[in-house]
């Protein structure tokens, strides 16, 4: 190849050995938001957890002072709205994003 040092895929052996396993725990991308976050109606929530399983970027966590309800991320959300679309009893709904809710966690009371 061009590239000294470089080896083409079809060179390479079978198998690798992975020092650490891929996550996107440490990489920002709740500021590809539009300016809006979900917030959730715990009157309405009935502590199913689909917002948290069915999260695909893992801005759900337990909350550890209330039991069933689950606390938002801004620091990985990116707005996709599947809580929203996926929550039974519609208790996550958009809302305007305040300069304040864009670091740490979140969540409607």
């Amino acid at each position: 190849m061009a590239d000294e040092g470089m080896q083409s895929w079809k060179t390479l052996a079978l198998g690798c050995a992975m020092t650490e396993p891929g996550s996107s725990k440490r990489f920002n991308t709740g500021d590809w938001r539009s300016g809006r976050r979900p917030v959730t109606d715990r009157e309405k929530c009935i502590k199913c957890g689909k917002c948290y399983i069915l999260c695909p970027d893992m801005c759900y966590s337990p909350d550890p002072e209330a039991e069933g309800y689950y606390l938002w991320d801004s620091f990985y959300c990116k707005g996709c709205g599947i809580c929203i679309h996926e929550c039974p009893k519609d208790a996550i709904s958009w809302q305007d994003e305040k300069e304040e809710d864009t670091h740490g966690a979140a969540c409607g009371s």
